[in-house]
């Protein structure tokens, strides 16, 4: 049973990547900004947890002022009519100078922040994060199918002018589907840095680009993401773990090993 929580949890941050992703596509503004936000995000739930001395308080902050900002950059965007597409790879740099200039600036450090002051319990934050990711993935499957705003996002990327006929304004709703992007990784980010008990920079590992390959893995349907994730993030853990049983396998062979998987997923779909 706990074998079964640490691959739920483990895979949790990925899913949630994904599914924020997926908002932005159907919107027809792809978050490229994502792999950037998850390591921000997992910054500022180290800084406000330590300062604040709760992983509640630092994960509310930290989801709150990545949208915040997010919601800003889009409005910007929309105002001026500039190309989402460059927008969003000069957010991720951004997103990434900004990770190390304030690391240095509040701790005195651009490397590994840890200490007794962030040491959280490990299964209480397996079953946070799997609780949680659980929570959003329902609230993204039910209102992507089932309300209208999700309609509209769903509509936004393929049939901009059926919204507006309707009296919608396409720009609201792609920054609509930002912001949801910008709190689905911003979570995502809180609980990498959570189940580590400390920030490494570059924490989000490529996870914000991944999620856009399982947009298309998942054919574009939630529950189809989840899953695809799932068996990529076991395949993941199986070539993290199989050389203590078995030695002898060549490094890289197991570095590539998920990437294999999700391309025989691809084939086999």
């Amino acid at each position: 049973m706990t074998s079964i929580l640490a691959a739920l949890a483990y895979s949790c941050p990925l899913i949630l990547c994904s599914l924020g992703a997926l908002f932005t596509e159907y919107a027809g503004c792809l978050a490229l900004f994502m792999d950037g936000m998850v390591s921000f995000a997992a910054f500022l739930n180290y800084a406000f947890t330590v300062w604040s001395g709760s992983a509640l308080v630092g994960t509310c902050a930290s989801c709150l002022i990545c949208v915040g900002v997010t919601l800003a950059f889009s409005a910007v965007i929309e105002k001026f009519r500039a190309n989402r597409f460059i927008a969003a790879i000069a957010m991720n740099l951004l997103f990434g100078a900004l990770t190390s200039c304030l690391s240095w600036a509040l701790f005195g450090t651009r490397g590994v922040l840890a200490g007794d002051v962030y040491t959280l319990s490990m299964g209480a934050t397996r079953a946070a994060t799997v609780c949680t990711t659980a929570v959003f993935v329902a609230m993204a499957v039910y209102w992507l199918g089932h309300s209208r705003l999700g309609l509209y996002v769903r509509v936004a990327g393929s049939d901009a002018d059926v919204l507006k006929a309707k009296g919608v304004n396409p720009g609201n709703i792609r920054t609509l589907s930002w912001g949801l992007a910008a709190l689905y990784s911003s979570l995502a980010g809180s609980f990498l840095v959570m189940r580590l008990s400390s920030f490494v920079p570059n924490i989000s590992s490529g996870r914000g680009w991944m999620a856009l390959a399982a947009v298309f893995l998942g054919k574009k349907k939630p529950l189809r993401i989840v899953a695809a994730v799932f068996i990529f993030s076991l395949a993941d853990i199986f070539a993290a773990n199989i050389q203590n049983y078995i030695s002898g396998i060549p490094s890289s062979f197991l570095i590539s090993l998920p990437y294999l998987v999700s391309l025989l997923l691809i084939l086999v779909r």
